[in-house]
């Protein structure tokens, strides 16, 4: 069966999100987008242009690893990619979906001869404000390292205008340090903490050996993330520059 393609809702400009009046358990939340607006994709804004307040949470982890970042709603999903690798401390190694309940899925798009349309959506022909058009109670699923299945739970705070002398995307909080690559998925990192904590524990010289002795999941170095930030800003200043120079 093939999987049943998203209707994509091109905008880059967020209005308002509106419920439509109830027509039964069916009713859901739908946001109401105007037609698009010329958006830079990162760096300093003007103040029309909307920032997207999200809060992202990797589920089903202790102790909890959350993150508060603000971003361009007009971001492309591979550039969120990006951004959430950078916030939550991940290092890029594995393919990751953005998902929207069981059928809508952006990703690496590739062609599979034996399986076709089970492809992912492009995450670079696709924005925030597409996904979250499609998305029930301002939230969606990120899931990186297919393996490992490490899944993050997205939701939408607020939308709100640019700062004009802000930078963007930018770190608003942070708590909890990221697991480490290839541990295991939520499973393998419980255990992972486990053996860590008791130096008598049967694996504590082998995770000390893997990672070092001084992994700390309480805390987070939230400097470098906003510098990591700052640096992905600007990368994407100069492409952007260099395209429309070309």
């Amino acid at each position: 069966m093939t999987r049943p393609r998203a209707r994509l809702v091109l905008a880059a400009s967020w209005r308002s999100a509106a419920r439509r009046p109830s027509a039964g358990p069916a009713a859901s939340t739908h946001f109401c987008l105007e037609p698009p607006l010329s958006v830079c994709q990162s760096g300093r804004m003007t103040s029309p242009q909307k920032i997207a307040r999200l809060a992202i949470a990797l589920d089903e982890v202790k102790p909890p690893v959350r993150r508060r970042v603000e971003v361009q709603l007009a971001v492309r999903l591979d550039q969120l990619h990006r951004i959430i690798q950078i916030v939550m401390g991940w290092e890029s190694y594995h393919l990751y979906e953005f998902r929207v309940g069981r059928d809508v899925v952006y990703g690496i798009s590739y062609r599979d001869r034996d399986f076709p349309g089970t492809s992912p959506l492009s995450a670079k022909k696709a924005t925030l404000a597409d996904i979250l058009a499609q998305a029930r109670n301002n939230s969606f699923r990120y899931v990186y390292d297919i393996g490992d299945d490490w899944r993050h739970t997205v939701k939408l705070e607020a939308v709100v205008d640019a700062e004009p002398e802000a930078t963007y995307p930018r770190l608003l909080s942070a708590q909890g340090r990221c697991p480490p690559e290839d541990v295991g998925g939520t499973w393998g990192y419980a255990q992972y903490l486990e053996a860590m904590a008791d130096p008598k524990h049967d694996r504590h010289a082998e995770m000390v050996d893997w990672r070092g002795p001084d992994f700390d999941p309480n805390t987070v170095d939230e400097a470098n993330i906003r510098k990591a930030l700052l640096s992905f800003a600007k990368r994407s200043q100069r492409k952007l520059k260099n395209t429309s120079g070309s």
